[in-house]
């Protein structure tokens, strides 16, 4: 049943154009752009160090989590051995 209700959810996302993106025509101007106005937006309101900020604690808190669960993995797997 499960099977068949992700079929129907699947089928019907494709047909409905969710996934669908509008086409546009690309242009020489496209090929020759250099610059990203978003990053130069935030560098001119400086916010992007508060972009970069925020990946830092996020980046060193995934870190730290994976060090202490290393660490938790490590004393439970000498103690495992001990038995």
């Amino acid at each position: 049943m499960r099977r068949l209700l992700f079929a129907f959810l699947f089928i019907f996302v494709l047909q409905s154009g969710l996934l669908a993106q509008d086409k546009y025509k690309i242009s020489e101007d496209d090929y020759d752009n250099t610059s990203i106005e978003m990053a130069d937006t935030f560098r001119a309101d400086g916010k992007i160090y508060v972009v970069v900020g925020v990946l830092t604690i996020v980046l060193v808190g995934m870190l730290s989590y994976a060090f202490i669960i290393d660490r938790r993995l490590r004393q439970l797997e000498s103690e495992v051995n001990e038995l």
